[in-house]
């Protein structure tokens, strides 16, 4: 069904972001991260010499949890499929921006912090339709679905246009048992200075986390070996994000979405 497959894209799409402690947690005492939280509200940029890998990896998740907005690009690799994502999030509800999926087509994601709409493009509309539903395809082309966060297996779409719910799920699932984390190298990430931070997740793929060591200590990049790897820049970060609902006649409710391509 269509629904999944818009839900599983996104998911996907966002599991490097989902990553975004890079390493993972650590189970660190409460005072310990209150501590540590602490470092990187008054540090003026990381010392990295004085904190250990996982003193940067904890101050890089805190600093990305008090942002207020940033921009997500990059790409994720699932089994075969390579999927690329371009999406503004902020912690009013506000997104905007693309997932495709090459050979698939791709669709647009927009919250105004009401409402979360989606508008898939003619190709990703035919193909995970298989092309058995073209009444539904000229239906939908070019029109936004609205409302999509009502259903259960949408969820994913609500969580991915809020900056807040989405750091929620940082460090959720196996890869935060991610081990043998210890310092990389300097470097720099589309003309920032960074430090890396890297450790090994479930799955055996490293993870590599590079953090801003000027100003606040955002991540800027992460990067996954192995097959479901990939590579994530963090970007815009705390740039005010401005979205504007589509006009109501561009709009189709969700269920009448569901109605049409049920068959499919």
């Amino acid at each position: 069904m269509l629904s999944k497959r818009l839900a599983s894209t996104t998911a996907i799409g966002l599991l490097l972001v989902a990553g975004a402690t890079a390493c993972g947690d650590n189970d660190k005492p409460a005072a310990a991260d209150k501590a540590a939280a602490g470092k990187a509200a008054a540090a003026p940029g990381l010392d990295t010499e004085k904190l250990t890998a996982e003193e940067i990896q904890k101050q890089a998740k805190d600093a990305l949890a008090g942002a207020t907005s940033v921009k997500v690009v990059g790409t994720v690799n699932k089994d075969a499929d390579q999927i690329a994502v371009d999406l503004a999030v902020d912690t009013k509800g506000l997104c905007k921006g693309t997932l495709s999926l090459p050979g698939t087509g791709k669709f647009e994601l927009l919250g105004d912090g009401k409402q979360v709409y989606l508008k898939p493009d003619t190709a990703f509309l035919t193909s995970v339709t298989e092309g058995k539903n073209p009444q539904a395809v000229e239906l939908l082309k070019g029109r936004w679905i609205g409302g999509a966060q009502d259903d259960p297996e949408m969820k994913e779409l609500t969580t991915a246009c809020n900056l807040k719910e989405l750091t929620k799920t940082f460090g959720a699932g196996d890869d935060s048992k991610a081990t043998n984390i210890t310092k990389g190298s300097a470097g720099t990430v589309n003309g920032a200075k960074t430090f890396s931070v890297k450790s090994k997740n479930s799955s055996g793929g490293e993870v590599t986390l590079h953090v801003a060591t000027e100003g606040k200590p955002y991540p800027l990049r992460i990067e996954k070996s192995g097959k479901d790897g990939g590579q994530m820049d963090f970007t815009d970060i705390d740039k005010a994000l401005t979205v504007q609902a589509p006009p109501a006649d561009q709009v189709i409710d969700y269920s009448l979405f569901k109605d049409k391509v049920q068959a499919a």
